[in-house]
This record gives C-alpha cells, sequence and structure tokens, in this order.
C-alpha cells in the first residue's frame, strides 16, 4: 500500500515471521548474512586476484604471487584437517598429545632428582620460573664477550679476579681475563679494565649464544653499601681455545763483544730456545738494533751470537721484546640461590 516492492523471498520470510519465534528468525537471519559474506568475499577475491595480475609484471613476482597463494592454500587446508580431526573448540587428550598445552592451561610439572635442600627450602610464595637448554648449551668451553665496567661501580676490576655472572637462565662464577684488540687483531692482555670504554673479557663457561646480554657482580651477600653491579655486556663468540697474549722482555748480557758482533748469555735457557728465536729483533738501551743468529757451541747453555748495526759496550743490557700466551683458568661455579640458605 506505501509503494514499497517485495522479493518473493522476502515476501515468504515475513509470512513465516509472523509464526516464527525469535530463535527461528535470528537463526535466518544469521544464514541470509552468512550467504552474503561469502558471496562479498569471493568476488572481493576475485577482484583483488585480476588486481594482483594486472600488477604483476616480472617472472619473480610471478613466482612470489604463486608461492605466497600455495601457502595461504597449505595453511586453510592445514586448519580444515585440524577442526575436522578435534572440533573447532576440542580441548580433549588427542588435541594435547599433538599440539602441546596451550598457553593459559594449568598443568603439573614432576622435577625428579631435585636436591633435598632445594625442597626444605624452597618458598611457594616466590615464583619459580621453569626453562630449557638447548643440547649444545649444555656443553662448557671459552666465551668471549664485549664486557664494559658499569660507571656507578666504584673499583676497577683487575683480571683473575672472580665474577658472578647472570647469563640467560644462568648464573654462576668464573675467572675472565680482560683483553683489547690491536689493529692486526692480536688480543692484548689488560690487568685491569678501562676507565670509560669497553673491552674484552674472555672466561670458561657453558656455551652461550651470540648477542646474549651479560650482567656481573663481584659479592651476593645482601649487607654491602654502593652499587654491586660491576660490569655489563654481550657475548661474541664460543670456542674451546683463545688466544690472549701479553708482553714479554728478555733481558741478557754480553760475554765478547766483536766489531759488530757480539756473544750474548742469560737471555735463554738452552740452545733449543735459540733455535726458536732465530731472526728475532733485538736492541740494547743505548738503542743500538741487533739481530739473534745462532747458538754458541761452547759457554753457558742459551749463549747465542748476534749481530748488530753498530759496536755495542760490555756494560750494554740486550733486551728482545716478544709476546707469551695467556692461560685462561677453567672455574665454573654454579651459583644456587634456592637451595637453602646458600
Amino acid at each position: 500500500p506505501n509503494g514499497e516492492v517485495y522479493d518473493s523471498d522476502d515476501s515468504d520470510d515475513a509470512s513465516d515471521g509472523a509464526d516464527a519465534t525469535d530463535a527461528q528468525i535470528r537463526e535466518r537471519n544469521a544464514r541470509r548474512k552468512a550467504t552474503q559474506k561469502a558471496a562479498f568475499d569471493e568476488s572481493y577475491d576475485d577482484e583483488k586476484k585480476g588486481a594482483a595480475a594486472a600488477a604483476v609484471s616480472t617472472p619473480d613476482e610471478k613466482t612470489e604471487a604463486e608461492y605466497a597463494d600455495a601457502l595461504r592454500r597449505e595453511r586453510e587446508q592445514r586448519s580444515a584437517r585440524n577442526a575436522a580431526e578435534f572440533g573447532d573448540g576440542g580441548t580433549g587428550a588427542g588435541r594435547e598429545r599433538h599440539e602441546g598445552l596451550r598457553q593459559g592451561t594449568y598443568c603439573r610439572v614432576v622435577i625428579r632428582g631435585a636436591d633435598a635442600a632445594f625442597v626444605a627450602g624452597y618458598d611457594p610464595g616466590r615464583p619459580l620460573v621453569l626453562g630449557g637448554l638447548l643440547p649444545q648449551e649444555t656443553e662448557a668451553g671459552l666465551v668471549r664477550c664485549r664486557l664494559k665496567k658499569h660507571r656507578w661501580h666504584r673499583r676497577v676490576l683487575k683480571c683473575n679476579d672472580p665474577l658472578i655472572f647472570s647469563v640467560g637462565w644462568r648464573r654462576f662464577q668464573s675467572i675472565p681475563v680482560y683483553s683489547t684488540e690491536d689493529q692486526n687483531g692480536r688480543h692484548r692482555y689488560l690487568k685491569y679494565t678501562p676507565e670509560h670504554m669497553h673491552c674484552y673479557a674472555t672466561f670458561y663457561a657453558p656455551m652461550i649464544p651470540p648477542n646474549t646480554g651479560v650482567l656481573a657482580v663481584q659479592y651476593m651477600t645482601g649487607n654491602l653499601s654502593g652499587f654491586r653491579i660491576a660490569a655489563t655486556g654481550v657475548t661474541l663468540e664460543n670456542n674451546a681455545s683463545f688466544e690472549v697474549v701479553k708482553k714479554l722482555k728478555l733481558v741478557g748480557t754480553p760475554t765478547k763483544i766483536f766489531k759488530n758482533t757480539a756473544y750474548i748469555s742469560g737471555m735463554f735457557n738452552s740452545d733449543l730456545e735459540v733455535n726458536r728465536f732465530g731472526g728475532a729483533s733485538i736492541r740494547t738501551v743505548s738503542g743500538v738494533r741487533g739481530q739473534v743468529k745462532k747458538s754458541a757451541n761452547a759457554g753457558q747453555p742459551g749463549a747465542f751470537r748476534a749481530t748488530f748495526e753498530d759496536k755495542i759496550l760490555m756494560s750494554d743490557i740486550v733486551f728482545c721484546r716478544t709476546w707469551m700466551p695467556v692461560d685462561i683458568k677453567q672455574y665454573y661455579n654454579p651459583v644456587t640461590t634456592m637451595g637453602g640458605e646458600r
């Protein structure tokens, strides 16, 4: 009567709506919306695919688009198989067996071989974090990290002084060796950490993934005044051995002097050491440069013949500058704070 025209479906729905309940009306409306949404999605996807196909111009882009479509189809098929197998909201034992526990699910964990002191001193009100380690993280070796003394820490750190490191899941005590890298790639030994710059620290510990944060403290007691964090850094690499060298000055005195040749003793202990340092550069305190030639057949063990740029004096002291490797102590002590008062 108002000039409105209804389709046959709408007229049927209107005629049925007089006798239908509210639940039936809502169900019919939901089916109609789902049908319209599916038709819209299909037309929208077709238009989008057509626009993407028109925009794709190079073979690489076509291959990439086909690969993305294949991945999307595979994901949809996997979701359909999961829904058919477990249901949309299934939480049965079969789903947990295949997918594991979902986030937010309560579970019970059995810890075997726990220490008796841990059980006796455990506080239920204190959170306990459970974590896992990769197989390669259970092996021990040398770890090199880039370390910097914290600017609020009062004292500089001395080499071979034990530190307590907190790295990832672990907290342990180890003995670091500090070094700095020269232009030729050599790691030179440092007795103390620099004041306002980074240095390298090498210590013995379980293998740690690179780019892992490192925090170091000297003491764990709670009655110390001042700032306790000694240093912070990041791990760089792991290896079975690292080369850290320090300067070594060998000193000798001349026993016989000729024009540009002299016999030196007191610098080496055996002829084997002389042969090992053959061709090494030496110099006197007055600045005359020379070179190690051969071991002397007679005289004190370790005596050798050397040549110099000029004639030296009997009062001159001859020295040889060299480098010697530094031993890194293999010390690792895990810190346990949950095992009672330890």
